[in-house]
């Protein structure tokens, strides 16, 4: 591809500042982070909640309080519940590719609106619903405005940035997550507390609150120059919001680079068909790769079920959710840390330094469970204190690596071409492999018991040593030059180049 041949401005940079235009538009768009991690955080809580398991879920309410010879870890063992959690990742894999056509066609905003409007009508309808499928639906909508939101928000975060910003600009739809699952975990904490037992009504329904900023924000939000290059035969439209959110009226070589990569993307036809190539072997890989890696960290099994993994080891309805709220501002903490030095470190090292971390812990935490904790009884105070702190630094491990950079780095490695189509695959894996571990880990957890925590960490050894050899870095290259590291790594180079060969003589050939 010629993309990757032009010419930008010295070191491969392109010219322009961060505007306080960009700097409020991502900060919007990635409020799309917000309510996947509000809605993370929510429903982890109040399916520990008893007035809600009592009026949705009574067996589990029931085996929880009455059945005392059943083990601690299978107390929650229900597939109703689990079905409760993870309908959402069904219907978010589903519309992710729906998005992507969307996303192609009419840009970035419009998908972001329909995105925000589903979560509001799924806010809605959980917040008043009166039986299990009420509420069941409810998510489905919800999983509609996730998937929407997530194939579309990384991909405006990443074409609003400038390269040197653009890991900092798209961790902070990460942090929007963190911040998302760290107010659902707070407010679940209040509303536990509220005499009645409808507080899980307000948990459910305040959702609607970070979905309203999404959608007021794509109405409000400049389409990105990428997306109005590629739907419109006019570049000046893109030209005059490039020199808006760059500052500069110099931005020709970026215009050139945005319209010679939309002309190539105007040949592709069927962009899904067109990423299984070899030439685009590498992105596929790491867009199938990484969001099976981000969750067999484990981490959505500390998200979704951190109140019940606390009361598992015998905490309190209101201290374990008081447990969950101390890992949510720890997590949120670390993901901000990780958007400040994410440019400068670069990815692989926070990849490491995060692998290595949730690695330890999580093999010391699965060590002190299988020692103490057994099928009755609890951990005694000190040592459920040192399982809470072991956790907050395990979090701290992912925010910081895989939490972020699982979304950052599938938004900058694919060509335009197939830039929403690699996007949609990168969403709808994520959420695939999130449905299969929220639907099997109460299960897991009953027949692995502290066995679940070996198996995680297990996986973070392989993922770490998959980064280490295969993911090139990609830190400060411009997002339509991305092509150049794959043929520069030790590995993919031996596939991509020979796309290369092949092509020069064939060229030869036909000369």
């Amino acid at each position: 591809m010629a993309v990757g041949l032009a010419i930008a401005s010295e070191g491969g940079q392109y010219n322009g500042r961060l505007t306080l235009l960009v700097l409020l538009s991502c900060m919007m768009a990635a409020t799309g982070g917000i309510i996947f991690g509000y809605d993370l955080g929510i429903s982890g809580g109040v399916t520990s909640m008893e007035p809600f398991l009592k009026k949705f879920f009574p067996e589990v309410d029931t085996k929880m309080k009455e059945d005392t010879k059943i083990s601690n870890y299978c107390k929650f063992d229900s597939q109703l519940l689990t079905s409760f959690t993870s309908s959402l990742y069904i219907a978010g894999l589903i519309s992710s590719f729906l998005a992507s056509p969307v996303t192609e066609a009419f840009g970035r905003k419009p998908s972001i609106l329909i995105g925000g409007a589903a979560f509001l009508a799924g806010s809605a309808l959980g917040g008043a619903a009166v039986n299990v499928y009420m509420l069941i639906l409810g998510r489905v909508l919800l999983g509609v405005g996730v998937g929407f939101a997530n194939q579309s928000v990384p991909l405006y975060i990443s074409e609003m940035a400038l390269p040197r910003h653009r890991g900092a600009m798209n961790i902070g739809f990460q942090c929007g997550v963190g911040l998302g699952v760290l107010s659902a975990n707070i407010i679940n904490f209040g509303t536990e507390k509220i005499k009645g037992g409808w507080g899980w009504r307000i948990s459910l329904a305040l959702a609607a609150l970070p979905a309203s900023i999404l959608t007021i924000g794509a109405i409000l939000l400049p389409e990105t120059p990428n997306s109005l290059i590629q739907n419109s035969s006019n570049p000046n439209k893109a030209k005059t919001v490039l020199q808006r959110i760059r500052g500069t009226t110099d931005v020709q070589a970026e215009l050139d680079d945005l319209i010679e990569a939309s002309s190539i993307s105007k040949t592709i036809n069927r962009p899904f068909r067109k990423i299984i190539q070899r030439k685009y072997r590498p992105q596929l890989v790491m867009a199938i790769a990484i969001p099976f890696f981000q969750q067999v960290t484990g981490i959505n099994v500390i998200t979704f079920y951190a109140p019940i993994l606390f009361r598992t080891i015998g905490q309190g309805e209101s201290a374990s959710l008081m447990s969950a709220v101390v890992t949510g501002l720890v997590g949120t903490t670390a993901t901000f840390v990780s958007a400040l030095v994410v440019d400068k470190l670069g990815r692989k090292t926070l990849f490491m330094i995060g692998g290595i971390q949730m690695f330890v812990t999580q093999i010391t935490i699965g060590v002190i469970m299988a020692i103490l904790l057994g099928d009755h009884g609890g951990l005694s105070k000190g040592y459920a204190y040192l399982v809470l702190a072991l956790i907050c630094v395990y979090v701290a491990g992912f925010a910081w690596s895989w939490g972020p950079l699982g979304w950052l780095v599938p938004s900058e490695i694919f060509p335009l071409e197939i830039r929403s189509a690699g996007q949609s695959v990168t969403v709808a894996m994520g959420f695939l492999f999130t449905f299969i571990i929220a639907q099997s880990f109460l299960a897991m957890l009953c027949r692995f018991e502290s066995g679940i925590f070996f198996f995680f960490g297990g996986w973070v050894m392989v993922m770490t040593a998959f980064v280490y050899f295969l993911l090139p870095e990609t830190k400060n290259v411009p997002i339509e030059q991305m092509e150049k590291v794959w043929k520069d790594h030790w590995f993919w180079k031996t596939i991509v180049g020979e796309v290369d060969d092949e092509k020069k003589a064939y060229t030869q050939q036909g000369a």
